[in-house]
């Protein structure tokens, strides 16, 4: 059994169950998760990536992030899955489906016991026979039972390090979704249960393989323009998507540590990787302008509500999301609020909300190459623009993205076709396109491949390294968790005052950062 102290203990779970209050149930776990002691030093960026390189060394030999609990022989690999919410389906399927030759689920956990019948029906639809389900204070009592070779964690963002750290203590394997965790605390407890068990402990970093983001880090590989010296990445969220962080657990840091976390941990992970490096030093701002209570009655509304379910304007409110008209947000949710008390669709202009909707960031990397980003939850269209500025030219890539709600048929990061593009901008010479490397399905076609890297038991070698364990989650996190604690304080934050002993992911190698260059042609 989890430890009382984590908030699982089940006389507080009966009392919590009892009273349906969803968001007193985070609140208390996370007011009672383990949190690791604050280590911090002083920062010496030369120090700290020669440190960081060494202590990693033996972890990228010992190590593959995606072939971890394989064992001898021709038996499948058996898996649980920790939280059954929209996220958890991709694996099930996978699981029960896709890869069957190779993989078999044994057990669910969650703390809704609707949703666990639900993702029991989905293996009888599958054909497979129906795992045993357990509630969030039997983990133990799934693993002893079950004896899986791998935990899946698909719970709110919050929870992961519970079930990363325990399932690792208890032996197994972890993939856990990203973010890996939402704090310094929780991830440096993932960092040294991983380091002390030696198990493998996996982030799903869909949109590393995504044929069009795949193609940027072989053209960066490729030296075609020169070694990167800056970038500049903004990403856009319609007020489809944008405005459904506001309506979920996601308005709250406790829960999600805000879309500089949530989200950016995404795009944080997807610099790092296209350059090769880590972030040293971060500084940002942020504010919530646009989902307020101001802005609903600016709007025309009288005022902000709990919920659109029972709100008395919904018909006139364009952002009211109906829980009981989509088939599956009604199976998934509204059904099933009896037994936690969570409210899918919350009122995006509460009070109550402490996330950001507009947040811009400064990052410098080891290497000295400098980011400027930005995330914006209300815009237009959806999507991102990137700029890549090298020693020999510019990359400028654009890809807009399709309409997505969480936990409906919508594709999610499904790209609108024909709407990316690639443009090679020679520091003295005219610009051409690159063929966009074509992707189809959620995450712009990332997330087939991306499960052929976690379940088939022989993946093929991958140039790129997109496979993502530990490390790579660590890093992807403490850049927003860094913003957040700039955007708190107004002062720059040093990452390595911020977690210890990471080690330097396995990322292939960049174009030489101190060799000979052309020389610009003359204008004519």
């Amino acid at each position: 059994m989890l430890k009382t102290e984590t908030g699982y203990g089940e006389r507080k779970r009966r009392k919590i169950m009892n009273e349906k209050k969803y968001d007193t149930t985070l609140q208390t776990q996370v007011e009672h998760a383990d949190a690791a002691a604050d280590k911090s030093k002083s920062w010496n960026r030369r120090k700290f990536l020669k440190t960081s390189a060494n202590a990693s060394v033996a972890a990228i030999l010992a190590q593959s992030p995606i072939l971890s609990a394989a064992e001898s022989g021709n038996r499948k690999k058996r898996y649980v899955i920790v939280g059954t919410g929209s996220r958890s389906r991709m694996y099930q399927t996978a699981i029960e489906k896709d890869y069957e030759k190779y993989s078999e689920l044994v057990g669910f956990c969650d703390v809704n016991a609707g949703r666990l019948k639900l993702a029991q029906e989905r293996s009888r639809q599958h054909g497979k026979p129906v795992p045993p389900v357990f509630g969030a204070t039997e983990f133990d009592r799934m693993i002893a039972e079950q004896k899986p070779d791998t935990v899946i964690v698909t719970t709110v963002d919050g929870f992961h390090h519970l079930y990363i750290v325990r399932g690792m203590e208890l032996g197994c394997d972890v993939i856990s979704e990203k973010p890996m965790t939402i704090d310094t605390d929780k991830c440096q407890q993932i960092i040294d249960t991983q380091r002390k068990t030696g198990k493998h402990c996996t982030i799903t970093f869909n949109y590393r393989y995504s044929p069009p983001r795949t193609q940027i880090k072989d053209i960066l590989m490729s030296g075609e323009i020169g070694e990167i010296l800056s970038v500049d990445f903004h990403w856009m969220l319609n007020t489809f998507h944008g405005a459904d962080y506001f309506r979920r657990w996601h308005s709250q840091k406790k829960n999600s540590g805000g879309l500089m976390v949530h989200k950016a941990t995404h795009h944080f992970d997807l610099v790092n990787w296209w350059l090769s490096d880590i972030p040293v030093v971060v500084s940002a701002t942020g504010k919530r302008e646009y989902y307020t209570p101001q802005m609903a009655k600016r709007i025309g509304l009288s005022s902000y509500h709990e919920r659109c379910h029972t709100c008395p304007e919904k018909n006139i409110c364009g952002f009211e999301l109906d829980l009981a008209a989509d088939k599956s947000l009604k199976a998934l949710y509204l059904d099933n609020e009896k037994f936690d008390g969570y409210f899918r669709d919350r009122c995006v202009f509460r009070p109550d909300i402490d996330i950001e909707d507009t947040m811009n960031v400064l990052v410098t990397y080891g290497s000295g190459v400098t980011l400027s980003y930005s995330v914006n939850a209300f815009n237009s269209w959806e999507g991102y623009t990137i700029v890549f500025n090298g020693t020999k030219g510019r990359l400028e890539h654009i890809s807009k993205e399709k309409i997505y709600v969480n936990g409906t048929d919508t594709v999610q990061g499904g790209i609108i076709r024909g709407g990316t593009r690639t443009t090679i901008i020679p520091l003295r010479g005219e610009s051409y396109e690159k063929e966009v490397w074509a992707g189809e399905g959620s995450h712009g076609g990332g997330d087939k491949k991306l499960l052929d890297d976690v379940f088939l038991p022989h993946p093929p070698r991958d140039k790129y390294m997109r496979a993502a364990d530990q490390r790579s989650g660590a890093y992807s996190i403490i850049t927003g968790v860094a913003a957040n604690r700039s955007i708190e304080t107004g002062n720059m934050v040093k990452i390595p005052d911020l977690v210890q002993e990471i080690g330097m992911p396995t990322y292939p190698s960049m174009p030489s950062r101190d060799g000979p260059l052309p020389m610009p042609t003359k204008s004519s």
